[in-house]
């Protein structure tokens, strides 16, 4: 459930940020939702907005491992055996910071039999006519080298139409294939010749993504997903090089669940199963932080 709650606004822009989860509840420009929102005060549905910390994505078994030992962290996805999106979602965030245009939410994580490790996670929001700021600061604050990695998790909403005539520009050029039935990595591949090379807009019809993408195209430092209405509006996010991977979801649902409401876009540190495989793992010494962050803003019609 969520607890406390600041209000956003700077020129054409508002936002809500909720402190479960340090999560955007919602982000409009002009009136217009640029996110798929939730009520402040209610549950949080498909993970809407939260910061995932510190793994973004699934971790296998929940198991890995750090210091020398075997650890296990709740499976918390039970119909694929995985631990999804890390242990800072279902934390309430203290306050630390709201002038009205700016608010920032901090979390002590840890230490738990899971992950013995100490964080300091600070999410700092910052609203202004060029958009929204976003950014996650995790220290280690304990003993030991903690692994890490983080991602928001935003489903971007380009318009009135529905997602299948959205036109998506993602500017991966590699993807991870995934199992079908858990999720979980086997590899990359080119999306060159396959349904999900999306580096040119193109309309997404009935294609169902729910994948990482990589090899992340950076002009003059900066990658951008981009989804568009017919109607021309859409949204951009922007990051830089500090998240190498993307995870893009289009938000399939079975029914009598609602479906295919917006985009996820997931800026990542690291893909999807990085505890067990060590993959652009961070990994933090006592004393040590890691800072990154994301834009979004909106594109007129």
């Amino acid at each position: 459930m969520s607890g406390v709650s600041a209000a956003l606004r700077a020129g054409d822009y508002a936002a809500t940020v909720t402190g479960t989860a340090g999560a955007l509840a919602s982000l409009t420009y002009r009136g217009r939702d640029l996110v798929v929102p939730f009520a402040p005060g209610a549950p949080i549905p498909a993970f809407r907005g939260i910061v995932a910390a510190p793994w973004p994505n699934r971790l296998a078994d929940g198991r890995y491992r750090a210091a020398g030992r075997d650890l296990a962290v709740p499976v918390t996805e039970p119909e694929r055996g995985c631990a999804l999106h890390g242990l800072a979602l279902a934390r309430e965030w203290d306050l630390v910071a709201h002038d009205g245009v700016t608010v920032a939410f901090a979390l002590d994580l840890g230490p738990s039999e899971g992950y013995p490790f100490r964080l300091r996670l600070e999410v700092r929001y910052a609203l202004s006519a060029g958009g929204l700021d976003w950014s996650v600061r995790a220290a280690n604050v304990g003993e030991g080298r903690a692994p890490y990695g983080v991602c928001p998790h935003p489903y971007l909403v380009a318009g009135p139409s529905p997602l299948d005539s959205w036109e998506l520009q993602v500017p991966g050029e590699a993807f991870l294939e995934v199992t079908p039935d858990r999720l979980l990595p086997l590899g990359t591949r080119t999306v060159e010749g396959h349904e999900f090379d999306f580096r040119e807009s193109r309309t997404i019809g009935q294609t169902e993504i729910d994948h990482a993408f990589t090899r992340l195209r950076f002009d003059q430092g900066v990658a951008r997903a981009v989804v568009r209405d017919p109607s021309g509006s859409g949204v951009v996010m922007e990051w830089d090089a500090g998240c190498p991977w993307v995870q893009v979801h289009t938000a399939d649902r079975p029914a009598p669940a609602p479906s295919r409401l917006g985009v996820a876009v997931e800026p990542m540190t690291c893909p999807p199963n990085a505890f067990a495989s060590g993959t652009d793992l961070v990994w933090l010494a006592p004393g040590e932080e890691h800072k990154t962050g994301w834009r979004i803003r909106a594109l007129e019609g």
